[in-house]
């Protein structure tokens, strides 16, 4: 059986998340439209790839270096709260908050998108250098945090994305 971390499905989730972390980096440059329209193309690629990637046995318990700092966290999300604008916010359903609060509770689609940039940006860094145990780690990790985390965030923001596209004028 060839290894999880060379297998097609693999490859194939590493080169969407390239994809959506290069839209991610480059939203300043595109209009909003352009940019939902790349969402909503991207996310639910994004989505299929990752789930379907088979289970990772192996853990060498490497140590991961991050990519994406602090620093570059926020910039690239100044950059999509601007971008976005008055759309950037929306009631959220699935916060855990909810259960606790009387009335709705509010996100913005750019704190989802660069939580998800944040783990495919490092998945990504990691990838790239080429080592078995490093990529195999970040691998495991990624999928990890994209169950208990960001794919419900995936979701959220794309039905945010949806509405936007679909339902609003945007500028």
């Amino acid at each position: 059986m060839e290894e999880t971390v060379f297998s097609k499905y693999t490859v194939d989730f590493a080169r969407i998340a390239l994809e959506f972390c290069a839209f991610m980096e480059k939203a300043h440059l595109s209009e909003k439209k352009t940019f939902v329209d790349n969402m909503t193309k991207v996310l639910p690629l994004l989505y299929l790839k990752v789930s379907i990637i088979p289970e990772i046995s192996e853990n060498y318990e490497s140590d991961l270096d991050a990519k994406v700092d602090e620093q570059l966290y926020e910039q690239v999300n100044q950059r999509i709260a601007s971008l976005m604008g008055d759309d950037d916010l929306y009631l959220e359903t699935f916060h855990p908050d909810i259960k606790l609060s009387d009335s709705p509770v509010a996100v913005k689609i750019s704190e989802d998108l660069t939580d998800i940039y944040q783990d495919l940006g490092n998945f990504i860094a990691i990838f790239k250098n080429g080592y078995k145990e490093t990529m195999n780690d970040s691998l495991r990790l990624c999928v990890e945090n994209f169950r208990k985390y960001w794919g419900q965030r995936l979701v959220n923001a794309l039905r945010a994305l949806h509405y936007i596209k679909y339902s609003s004028e945007i500028e």
